[in-house]
């Protein structure tokens, strides 16, 4: 079977019941053909999915999709094909007008069938950087740290006892998980990256926010990640219940519980923390207000130097409990944030990570990868991650 970064994609040509018009697909299932396809979709019977309001609540860190849309004669064909494909671990596509036309890999293969390369990667991620670099429009200057949330919210759902969430599925995409309030905001990062959708068709929602998350991090002179791809996109009946990403509120013990429900330990814990020196909070998502570090497009050691260096106190406001540096009364940090310090096992790490700015990167570049990848049933080895070239590298 073709390993996770070079998949094999054929195309299968069908008809529907209610049109002669060719449905040309792609899958990089070796079991897949086109009669497998007719058989699935004679079978599916699923009715299409209304969308049910949620309703949100405001808890954690600082998100309407787009409702599915299917005709009745087509929609049964195309769950099928889903349902065949994603057992297949592939990807497809579909065209009910004619042949469709893949964008052109590394090879220059556009048609029949086409294996995306690290080259082909490569040009995702720079096409992800190059949007970074024009779009300085949002927050401080960045959509960086907005898509390194992303790429942590739609990790961060794993529960390692049941095996579900985690980044393959890409089920931010639909109302129920999209409304989760630690989700609030994310509909910016996910229309950042829509046009790149657009343009490589071929790349995963789940394999494209993970890799944004990446090229955020690189980007804003973070650490080179290993990244490899292999996720599969999955149904709105995937989502995941609320409240399985950290609330803001919390202390210690509600950080064990979280992380640990990941398969994190103490070390980790506080290493993942260390992605609050990026970004900032919002009134408007998660109640909260601020940045954590005065350098909130670039990724440093500063949290932790802060957490240790810096006097905090309460603030004096009308939101939520968060406070404030005693010097600028500018910079902010979260109940969990201080809970690593009031927290002697934590606190040990926040000050080697203080202390040793490459220390903090190196076991940073570590965790991180192992966010991304949880409970991704990868058919690729970890010696197959490939480490993308950042825009700002000399060689």
């Amino acid at each position: 079977m073709a390993s996770a970064a070079a998949r094999v994609f054929t195309r299968i040509t069908t008809t529907t019941a209610r049109s002669t018009a060719p449905l040309t697909f792609y899958t990089t299932s070796p079991f897949a053909s086109a009669s497998s396809f007719k058989t699935a979709a004679r079978f599916n019977t699923r009715s299409n999915l209304a969308r049910q309001p949620v309703q949100s609540s405001r808890r954690g860190y600082s998100s309407g999709p787009e409702g599915v849309k299917s005709s009745s004669g087509a929609s049964y064909l195309i769950y099928g094909i889903a349902a065949v494909a994603i057992a297949g671990g592939g990807y497809f596509y579909y065209n009910n007008g004619g042949l469709t036309n893949l964008k052109e890999g590394s090879a220059g293969e556009t048609r029949g069938i086409f294996t995306p390369s690290k080259e082909d990667y490569q040009k995702v991620y720079n096409e992800i950087a190059a949007r970074l670099e024009e779009r300085d429009d949002y927050d401080d200057g960045s959509y960086g740290p907005v898509l390194l949330r992303l790429a942590w919210h739609c990790s961060g759902t794993y529960d390692k006892e049941t095996g579900t969430g985690g980044s393959s599925g890409a089920t931010m995409r639909f109302d129920p998980e999209a409304d989760h309030g630690a989700n609030a905001g994310l509909e910016a990062a996910r229309d950042f990256l829509e046009p790149v959708k657009v343009k490589f068709p071929w790349i995963t929602y789940s394999d494209l926010w993970t890799l944004a998350g990446v090229c955020a991090i690189q980007e804003m002179q973070g650490p080179t990640i290993p990244w490899r791809p292999g996720r599969t996109d999955r149904d709105v009946s995937m989502c995941t219940p609320d409240g399985r990403l950290p609330d803001a509120s919390k202390e210690q013990s509600h950080l064990r519980a979280i992380f640990g429900r990941m398969g994190f330990d103490d070390r980790e814990i506080v290493a993942l923390s260390g992605a609050h020196a990026l970004g900032r909070c919002h009134t408007d998502r998660s109640g909260y207000d601020g940045p954590w570090s005065f350098s909130p497009t670039v990724m440093s050691n500063d949290y932790y130097r802060l957490l240790m260096q810096e006097k905090w106190n309460w603030r004096k406001w009308n939101g939520p409990k968060q406070l404030e540096d005693a010097t600028t009364k500018t910079l902010m940090m979260l109940p969990t944030d201080m809970a690593l310090v009031k927290d002697k096992e934590f606190k040990k790490h926040v000050e080697r990570y203080a202390k040793d700015h490459e220390v903090f990167f190196s076991e940073f570049k570590d965790v991180i990868v192992k966010l991304l990848e949880l409970g991704v049933p990868f058919q690729s080895t970890e010696e197959e991650r490939m480490v993308l070239k950042p825009s700002h590298a000399t060689s």
